[in-house]
């Protein structure tokens, strides 16, 4: 039994694809079948480690990216996506997996088009509240498509709309638990104070870091602050902190991170009273899963079409508010961590009103279906 993951871009959508690699490996051994072979095709490998961890080959597929905006790139990248397309051709009929999942991004869409061509049976999984423009398009000939927001069943086709089932987000194993012992040594946090979690996405987010940064002298008055910058960001935020908080009594509280890993997470949800974050919808479902109350600053619809929509869709729950870009201030920040921390039965509200949001099956209900397809298509 051959399996074949796609996607890229983001770890929205790698870390699914990881988390589903996690059940299919639980499903096997309960039911004692063969070890699938694991094949991740993509234009990189994002996370070597995760893939490594869960015995999942990388193949290089390039793909090119499509602008929401004018730019040459759009024609250079499309002859880029038209190789990527010759290029999993050949990769596919030369492992002609049983199955192929695909997580959306532009690195699924040649992937996806090539398994088309080979008739091997698609599955789609669109987090989003809005699906993406890889997702839609693979939609007309995807043999299941999951989704997480049932808002989200309205975008696809009419003709699609029998093949669709709402899973949820698929969330790896390690990040369904928090880990409270010990975090706080861990971390190096002070006692007896609030803690706010500060998370950028994948990759980090530069307006929320300058936000951060302009209200730092404010937030570490009242709080620890456990920032994730992104790997690109973390010299620059380190040296503009130093500056700002030189005078501040209470500079040990700041702990920019450039990247945290599994074990890192677990300990930071762990020990977070409010966690400040971007609304890719991964991010939100491991919030859900946390049940802590949360500011969200979506990345503005120009940029990307889904954030917003996750955000709004999210916030509705009353478990979160949300902070639009264009007016994020540092002041306005700050005064919604203080009116949140400031009132422990609001927070305690809004964390009990994520409970249900996240659908901690839903790496396992996708694996079940995956395992199925790629086991009848296999016979």
């Amino acid at each position: 039994m051959t399996i074949a993951f796609t996607g890229g871009g983001t770890g929205g959508h790698f870390y699914p694809i990881i988390a589903i690699a996690e059940a299919l490996q639980d499903l096997v051994r309960e039911k004692r079948l063969v070890e699938p072979k694991l094949y991740y095709l993509a234009p990189s490998t994002f996370d070597e480690k995760a893939l490594f961890e869960n015995s999942i080959i990388y193949l290089y597929v390039p793909a090119g990216k499509m602008r929401r905006y004018a730019s040459f790139l759009n024609v250079t990248d499309s002859f880029v996506t038209f190789f990527g397309v010759i290029s999993a051709l050949v990769t596919l009929f030369r492992l002609y997996p049983d199955v192929v999942v695909s997580k959306g991004g532009y690195g699924s869409v040649p992937t996806v088009i090539a398994a088309r061509i080979l008739r091997i049976p698609i599955i789609i999984h669109e987090s989003d509240a809005k699906p993406g423009r890889a997702n839609l398009l693979a939609a007309k000939f995807a043999t299941k498509i999951a989704i997480s927001f049932e808002s989200a069943a309205a975008f696809f086709p009419k003709k699609a709309q029998s093949k669709i089932a709402r899973t949820g987000i698929p969330i790896r194993k390690a990040l369904m638990r928090t880990e409270l012992e010990g975090a706080r040594q861990y971390l190096g946090l002070e006692k007896d104070i609030p803690t706010i979690f500060i998370i950028g996405g994948s990759q980090g987010a530069v307006k929320i870091n300058e936000t951060v940064l302009s209200a730092l002298p404010e937030l570490v008055a009242r709080a620890n602050v456990i920032h994730q910058t992104g790997q690109a960001n973390i010299s620059n935020v380190e040296a503009v902190a130093k500056v700002v908080l030189a005078k501040s009594p209470n500079a040990d509280r700041y702990h920019p991170i450039n990247y945290l890993n599994e074990m890192s997470l677990q300990r930071a949800a762990g020990v977070a009273d409010l966690i400040i974050s971007r609304a890719g919808a991964g991010s939100i479902a491991e919030i859900g899963l946390w049940k802590k109350p949360a500011i969200l600053i979506p990345i503005p619809e120009s940029i990307s079409h889904d954030q917003r929509t996750n955000a709004y869709s999210y916030a509705r729950t009353g478990a979160a508010v949300v902070l639009e870009e264009e007016n994020l201030a540092p002041h306005l920040l700050v005064s919604e961590v203080k009116r949140i921390l400031g009132d422990p039965e609001l927070a305690k509200r809004m964390g009990a009103s994520a409970a249900g949001f996240t659908d901690p099956d839903a790496a396992r209900v996708l694996a079940n279906e995956v395992l199925s397809i790629a086991l009848s298509h296999e016979s």
